[in-house]
């Protein structure tokens, strides 16, 4: 008894001693469809997969004994290292051999597709010639039990036994390698993820040094619009600086100038020590009596020239008009600068010297309690506080006029006007009075505050403080 069993296009009637090997072959291949998904065919593949089913397909109904005497002549493989025209030819030639037969494959032919899916198509042709060998060597199971034959019955179902081996060990090999693919995919995701985090966390640093730049960027920029505009106050006080040393040094007609700003330096100096001497609880008018013993003054408030005369008497004391560089001085806006840079300068010994002259020691004390001025100043210290700079500026502006007249003419020379004598509008110039009163009227000097100095031709007036000698406070 035989079950009509249809395979593509083929109608086989199957013997149920055998039926179990055509379970075997949908088993494998149902197992691999359900564990597959379904993806979409490639149209090379497909075009492949159809052209080798219609290679494959057996045209017969039913199978008989009388009617395939000889079946292994059918059994061509699909792919093999010849070209598959070559095997579509055979399958021609052999076609013609069985010409007689009603079970025999359709010759076609058709050109093997390079490049994309090729391998793939291989691995399907595979398939397929290993299929192929099942249905022949079925088909001969079927024969050799038509007159049955244990031998060949025997040698039949070994066949088809290890043609099914040759299908499961394709089913093993494509199972290991979609898992080693799967792995190699998993390895590469793991790769570019780390990748990706390393890019990541870059370009969060990139950031940061991006924002830290910017940053920068802007402080640098209100740095540049600082400077500029310091360098814009440079420029003006070079300027200044440079008309400055020009007249101080090289003109006599500005001469006059340096010698007004040596006189009102020592004007600003004398205002803030009276101040220090009223507030330590000094008596003013004795001090000024200590001063000028014989001075007949104006005004009450007139005293205060008493204390100018004393400083620049002190500042000009001992000294002589000599010829020297006053470049590195003036060039200073700030005279603690030039200390600074060079302390041991003239005009630094120059500095200690007249400061121990002019505030003598009971003073300083009495103003600040202590000591500490004097004792900086006489190891060459040159304290940055108020005091001192008011006087280092006013020591500035005696030593430039010192050097720059000298500088301006070697024989430059200081004359003095004594007390008691008659005032001169020739010689003297009166800080007190204005000068057509005092030119209409007899007046005698009580004392003199700035020496005059004689430059070439030139005179520069001394400053003297006048009265009338009936005049009395």
């Amino acid at each position: 008894m035989f079950l009509p069993f249809s395979l593509s296009n083929t109608t086989i009637s199957i013997h149920p001693f055998h039926f179990h090997f055509l379970l075997k072959v949908f088993d494998i291949f149902g197992m691999e469809c359900s564990n597959t998904k379904l993806i979409k065919p490639n149209p090379n593949i497909s075009e492949i997969v159809s052209k080798l089913a219609k290679v494959c397909t057996l045209k017969s109904i039913g199978v008989f004994s009388s009617e395939l005497p000889n079946l292994h002549h059918l059994h061509k493989p699909v792919c093999d290292n010849a070209s598959v025209s070559g095997n579509t030819s055979s399958v021609a030639s052999d076609d013609n051999r069985s010409h007689g037969q009603k079970i025999h494959p359709h010759p076609i032919e058709f050109e093997v597709p390079k490049g994309e899916g090729f391998c793939a198509g291989l691995e399907i042709m595979k398939i397929f010639d290993v299929v192929s060998a099942i249905k022949l060597a079925y088909l001969e199971l079927q024969q050799a039990h038509i007159p049955y034959d244990p031998h060949k019955v025997v040698s039949a179902d070994k066949r088809v036994s290890a043609e099914l081996e040759k299908l499961c060990k394709f089913k093993v090999e494509y199972k290991e390698k979609q898992c080693r693919i799967a792995m190699l995919n998993a390895g590469r995701f793991d790769r570019l993820r780390s990748e990706i985090k390393a890019k990541e966390a870059l370009l969060g640093k990139l950031k940061g040094k991006n924002n830290v730049k910017d940053s920068k960027i802007l402080r640098l920029q209100q740095e540049l619009h600082d400077l500029e505009m310091v360098n814009k106050n440079l420029t003006e006080k070079i300027k200044r600086i440079n008309k400055m040393k020009n007249a101080s040094v090289s003109s006599v007609a500005k001469f006059h100038e340096v010698f007004e700003a040596s006189s009102m330096s020592i004007h600003d100096f004398a205002k803030p020590l009276i101040s220090l001497m009223k507030a330590s609880g000094w008596d003013l008018d004795a001090a000024a009596k200590w001063i000028e013993n014989d001075a007949v003054y104006v005004k009450r408030g007139d005293k205060k020239y008493a204390f100018e005369a004393y400083i620049a008497r002190r500042m000009f004391h001992g000294v002589s008009l000599r010829s020297y560089d006053v470049g590195d001085v003036v060039k200073f806006d700030d005279p603690i600068d030039a200390l600074m840079e060079n302390p041991d300068s003239d005009f630094s010994k120059f500095c200690r010297t007249k400061y121990l002259l002019v505030v003598h020691r009971t003073m300083e004390e009495s103003f600040f309690g202590n000591l500490d001025h004097r004792s900086l100043v006489s190891n060459g210290k040159h304290p940055r506080t108020e005091f001192y700079q008011l006087f280092t500026k006013m020591a500035k502006w005696v030593w430039v006029l010192l050097g720059s007249a000298a500088s301006i003419d070697p024989n430059a020379t200081m004359f003095y006007a004594d007390n008691g004598s008659t005032f001169s509008s020739l010689y003297m110039e009166s800080v007190n009075v204005e000068r057509e009163i005092a030119e209409q009227g007899t007046y005698s000097v009580q004392f003199m505050i700035m020496p005059g100095i004689k430059i070439g031709q030139t005179l520069v007036k001394s400053q003297v403080y006048i009265s009338k000698q009936s005049e009395a406070l």
